[in-house]
Protein backbone atom coordinates (compact mmCIF):
# COMPACT_ATOMS: atom_id res chain seq x y z
CA UNK A 1 0.00 0.00 0.00
CA UNK A 2 1.15 3.69 -0.86
CA UNK A 3 2.29 5.77 1.85
CA UNK A 4 -0.68 8.47 1.24
CA UNK A 5 -3.00 6.18 0.93
CA UNK A 6 -5.99 5.79 4.03
CA UNK A 7 -5.21 2.32 6.11
CA UNK A 8 -6.48 2.56 9.49
CA UNK A 9 -8.53 -0.41 10.73
CA UNK A 10 -11.06 2.13 11.93
CA UNK A 11 -12.16 5.12 10.61
CA UNK A 12 -10.57 8.31 12.24
CA UNK A 13 -12.10 10.16 14.45
CA UNK A 14 -9.96 13.16 14.06
CA UNK A 15 -7.10 14.16 16.48
CA UNK A 16 -7.67 14.30 20.19
CA UNK A 17 -8.29 17.55 21.47
CA UNK A 18 -6.55 19.23 24.72
CA UNK A 19 -4.10 17.73 27.25
CA UNK A 20 -4.08 13.86 26.55
CA UNK A 21 -3.91 11.22 29.60
CA UNK A 22 0.20 10.98 30.12
CA UNK A 23 0.52 7.38 31.23
CA UNK A 24 3.56 5.91 31.78
CA UNK A 25 2.61 2.11 31.70
CA UNK A 26 4.82 -0.09 29.39
CA UNK A 27 4.70 -4.23 29.92
CA UNK A 28 6.75 -6.47 28.36
CA UNK A 29 3.60 -8.15 26.78
CA UNK A 30 4.04 -7.54 23.41
CA UNK A 31 1.06 -5.13 23.31
CA UNK A 32 1.25 -1.23 22.70
CA UNK A 33 1.13 0.51 25.59
CA UNK A 34 1.49 4.05 26.89
CA UNK A 35 5.58 4.83 27.05
CA UNK A 36 5.90 2.50 24.31
CA UNK A 37 7.54 4.03 20.85
CA UNK A 38 5.75 1.86 17.76
CA UNK A 39 5.23 2.32 14.57
CA UNK A 40 1.44 2.74 13.12
CA UNK A 41 -0.10 5.07 10.40
CA UNK A 42 -0.60 8.47 11.03
CA UNK A 43 -3.10 10.52 9.16
CA UNK A 44 -1.61 13.61 7.65
CA UNK A 45 -2.85 16.81 9.79
CA UNK A 46 -4.38 18.74 6.74
CA UNK A 47 -6.43 15.74 5.36
CA UNK A 48 -7.05 12.55 7.59
CA UNK A 49 -7.74 10.23 4.74
CA UNK A 50 -3.91 10.35 3.73
CA UNK A 51 -0.98 9.70 6.22
CA UNK A 52 1.64 7.57 6.31
CA UNK A 53 3.12 4.67 8.51
CA UNK A 54 5.76 6.33 11.17
CA UNK A 55 7.15 5.67 14.60
CA UNK A 56 4.81 7.37 17.35
CA UNK A 57 5.59 7.41 21.24
CA UNK A 58 1.90 6.42 22.87
CA UNK A 59 1.24 8.30 25.97
CA UNK A 60 -2.36 7.68 26.89
CA UNK A 61 -5.49 6.27 25.82
CA UNK A 62 -9.32 7.89 24.86
CA UNK A 63 -11.16 4.73 24.72
CA UNK A 64 -10.81 2.27 21.86
CA UNK A 65 -7.81 4.30 20.80
CA UNK A 66 -4.56 4.68 21.52
CA UNK A 67 -3.14 8.30 21.93
CA UNK A 68 0.38 8.84 20.53
CA UNK A 69 2.57 11.53 19.79
CA UNK A 70 4.45 11.69 16.06
CA UNK A 71 8.43 11.30 15.85
CA UNK A 72 10.84 12.46 14.09
CA UNK A 73 13.83 12.59 13.27
CA UNK A 74 14.55 15.79 11.85
CA UNK A 75 16.16 18.17 14.02
CA UNK A 76 13.55 21.32 14.57
CA UNK A 77 16.07 22.89 16.40
CA UNK A 78 17.53 25.13 13.43
CA UNK A 79 14.14 25.91 12.27
CA UNK A 80 12.42 26.67 15.65
CA UNK A 81 11.06 29.66 15.38
CA UNK A 82 9.65 28.64 11.42
CA UNK A 83 8.25 25.79 13.12
CA UNK A 84 6.19 27.71 16.08
CA UNK A 85 5.04 30.30 13.60
CA UNK A 86 3.44 27.31 11.52
CA UNK A 87 1.82 26.27 15.13
CA UNK A 88 4.44 22.84 15.24
CA UNK A 89 6.19 22.14 18.74
CA UNK A 90 8.68 19.68 19.34
CA UNK A 91 10.53 17.87 22.29
CA UNK A 92 14.30 15.95 21.99
CA UNK A 93 13.88 12.54 23.13
CA UNK A 94 17.21 11.68 22.11
CA UNK A 95 18.04 8.24 20.81
CA UNK A 96 17.00 4.66 21.40
CA UNK A 97 16.38 1.36 19.81
CA UNK A 98 13.05 2.60 17.72
CA UNK A 99 15.75 4.00 15.34
CA UNK A 100 18.03 1.45 13.99
CA UNK A 101 20.64 3.90 12.82
CA UNK A 102 20.29 5.34 16.47
CA UNK A 103 19.85 8.96 15.19
CA UNK A 104 18.30 11.70 17.66
CA UNK A 105 14.61 11.87 18.08
CA UNK A 106 11.94 14.53 18.41
CA UNK A 107 8.45 14.02 18.87
CA UNK A 108 5.79 16.91 18.46
CA UNK A 109 3.94 17.45 21.21
CA UNK A 110 0.73 19.78 20.08
CA UNK A 111 -0.46 16.86 17.98
CA UNK A 112 -2.25 14.22 19.81
CA UNK A 113 -3.17 11.55 17.61
CA UNK A 114 -5.59 8.19 17.72
CA UNK A 115 -4.29 4.91 16.65
CA UNK A 116 -6.67 1.86 16.14
CA UNK A 117 -4.51 -0.74 18.65
CA UNK A 118 -4.90 -3.20 15.68
CA UNK A 119 -3.50 -0.70 13.12
CA UNK A 120 0.18 -1.08 14.94
CA UNK A 121 2.92 -2.45 13.10
CA UNK A 122 5.71 -3.19 15.15
CA UNK A 123 7.29 -2.46 18.86
CA UNK A 124 9.91 0.07 19.16
CA UNK A 125 11.21 0.26 22.16
CA UNK A 126 10.18 1.79 25.41
CA UNK A 127 10.84 5.34 26.14
CA UNK A 128 12.74 5.47 29.66
CA UNK A 129 10.54 7.19 32.31
CA UNK A 130 12.82 10.55 33.03
CA UNK A 131 12.56 10.74 29.31
CA UNK A 132 8.44 9.86 29.07
CA UNK A 133 8.20 12.70 32.37
CA UNK A 134 9.99 15.66 30.00
CA UNK A 135 7.90 15.11 27.11
CA UNK A 136 4.49 15.01 29.46
CA UNK A 137 5.65 18.55 30.52
CA UNK A 138 6.55 19.47 27.09
CA UNK A 139 2.51 18.37 26.33
CA UNK A 140 1.00 20.00 29.56
CA UNK A 141 3.01 23.65 28.50
CA UNK A 142 1.99 23.31 24.95
CA UNK A 143 -1.32 23.43 25.85
CA UNK A 144 -1.16 25.74 28.97
CA UNK A 145 -1.64 23.21 31.49
CA UNK A 146 2.15 22.93 33.17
Amino acid sequence: MAPSEASPALPYPGDFAGVPPLDYAPKPDGRPDPGEIVWGWVPYEEDHTKGKDRPVLLVGRDGEWLLGLMLTSKDHDRDEEQERRAGRLWCDIGTGDWDPDRRPSEVRVNRVIRLAETGIRREGAVLPRDRFEIVAGAVRAAYGSA
